[in-house]
């Protein structure tokens, strides 16, 4: 799920990529990230062809392909396309940006961004590339998390906070979420829906993934090893007992060009 904008990455070796993919392949397994994929679709209306922009690994360009839905994937990483075209050979992937599409003008009728505004400095030249590619009449999906916003338990709420907000600050726009609904009016969409789902990670399954934003803070220098660490620790612990508890909302907002 490597989005749109993040630093260039030197093309290698797709397995050199096989901690990352089995990552988001255990996020993209969790029920409720299938139920807003799907809810993502739905959201697409009628739309026979859809551009996936920050495809990533392809999931989601596989299963609107298998719904009868001419689907491009397109994504700026050069080893994770390699990984969606090994993975989907039958799919279509094309390398892009989320402000130069590699389609013409009026050439699809949805358009579809999970997790991707959120790492976007000028996310009204996006959507302007979106109306770009839409027909008249087009659908606009954008769905992704708020980042200032993961709640995670922990008896040391003041780090957690401060551990969430550091995180938070290492991203491009990480309250773009909150924002897909006023991007989509500000650029001239129609009829402008927005919808919140909460993800709710428990137990073990979630561990990954609140141990990775711990390290990745501690990583900069904003939050103490040691103390991240300890953190982790508890973490580790709550997850054992199945007591572990994060909770993350997601925005999914859409209009008509």
């Amino acid at each position: 799920m490597t989005k749109q904008q993040p630093p260039k990455l030197p093309v290698g070796p797709v397995d050199t990529l096989a901690p990352l993919l089995a990552r988001l392949d255990a996020a993209d397994r969790l029920p409720a990230a299938r139920e807003l994929r799907n809810l993502s679709y739905g959201l697409l209306g009628a739309a026979r062809s859809v551009v996936d922009v920050g495809c990533g690994a392809g999931r989601a360009v596989a299963e609107l392909t298998r719904r009868g839905v001419a689907a491009v994937g397109v994504d700026v990483d050069a080893r994770m396309l390699a990984a969606a075209r090994t993975r989907w050979p039958d799919a279509d992937f094309r390398a892009g940006d989320a402000y130069d599409l590699p389609l013409g003008d009026r050439s699809v009728d949805g358009y579809r961004a999970d997790k991707v505004f959120h790492e976007l400095a000028a996310p009204d030249r996006a959507l302007a590339e979106a109306r770009r590619v839409l027909v008249p009449g087009g659908r606009a999906v954008l769905a992704g998390q708020d980042w200032d916003a993961f709640v995670i338990d922990s008896d040391d709420p003041a780090l957690t906070r401060t551990l969430v907000h550091a995180r938070a600050d290492l991203v491009t726009a990480p309250r773009a979420a909150r924002r897909h609904r006023t991007l989509l009016k500000d650029a001239g969409f129609r009829d402008v829906t927005v919808e919140v789902r909460t993800t709710v990670l428990t137990g073990p399954d979630a561990l990954p993934f609140v141990t990775a934003l711990a390290r990745t803070v501690a990583d900069t220098g904003a939050v103490d090893a040691e103390r991240a660490a300890g953190w982790i620790a508890e973490q580790r612990v709550r997850a054992g007992q199945d007591r572990l508890f994060a909770a993350l909302p997601m925005f999914l907002a859409a209009g008509e060009a």
